[in-house]
């Protein structure tokens, strides 16, 4: 099984920008969005567009903000907008599918910004979807956690760490709670896979930054850690353009 994960940066935008054209070619089993900034009444025909998937849409309130929608090929999985805290949920941040006895977390993380509300309100996020995987794991249940974490969790994982120590998205509360998750029972895979590989998943549009290829790691999967023998590969689609963050597969049995 193929799980795809790309902040897509609006999805009417994308549309044209080649993401049909690399959704078909590599027919991903799952595919999780976030940022696409679209309510669901402005949506094209998404069936007459990728036939193969069914889809599901989680919009903020606000217009033209966040959101996430999952694509799936099984029409038999059951899919949970949100998490049921208000707060959080009117910003479209969660879409749960669940796998068998796995749930699959499609997550666009709030972004820090520069100031203190934002901020708290970003840990605050962290430490809610966090007890929410805890409750899962006391049921038996695996969990997988992808989506755009807008947090860098090391210094590997960004081009320039000590010049962004104290920029949101590499700060040390920030950090600690990519820890934290690790400390529940969660694995950060591709980190497993690959300790010591350089790899980014977001580049800013100023710059020439991607060209550059001076970037963030940003999009994860953290899954439940006995679930790592099952896993065949992380791939970072860092040659995938179309959006400021690029795609990631997890490929799983």
């Amino acid at each position: 099984m193929k799980i795809t994960t790309w902040n897509v940066n609006g999805f009417r935008a994308i549309l044209n920008k080649g993401f049909v054209e690399w959704i078909n070619t590599y027919q991903p089993d799952i595919l999780c969005l976030q940022e696409t900034k679209v309510k669901f009444e402005q949506l094209p025909d998404i069936k007459k567009i990728l036939p193969d998937y069914q889809t599901s849409w989680f919009s903020a309130e606000k217009a033209g903000y966040s959101g996430v929608a999952t694509f799936v090929r099984n029409d038999d999985l059951k899919v949970v907008h949100g998490t049921g805290f208000p707060k959080f949920d009117s910003e479209g941040r969660v879409i749960q599918t669940e796998i068998g006895d796995t749930v699959l977390f499609n997550v666009y993380f709030p972004n820090g910004q520069r100031d203190g509300e934002r901020l708290t309100y970003k840990l605050e996020f962290y430490s809610h979807l966090l007890e929410l995987c805890d409750s899962l794991h006391k049921l038996g249940k695996n969990v997988i956690i992808t989506g755009d974490f807008n947090t860098a969790h090391n210094e590997i994982d960004l081009a320039n760490p000590k010049e962004n120590s104290k920029t949101s998205g590499f700060l040390p509360e920030e950090r600690a709670w990519i820890d934290k998750y690790l400390d529940h029972g969660l694995v950060d895979i591709f980190r497993m896979l690959y300790p010591t590989r350089t790899a980014y998943t977001w580049w800013t549009y100023r710059f020439e930054a991607r060209k550059r290829n001076i970037g963030w790691r940003l999009d994860y999967f953290l899954l439940t850690k006995s679930m790592t023998q099952k896993v065949k590969d992380v791939i970072i689609h860092d040659d995938v353009e179309g959006s400021d963050h690029c795609p990631v597969t997890l490929i799983v049995d």
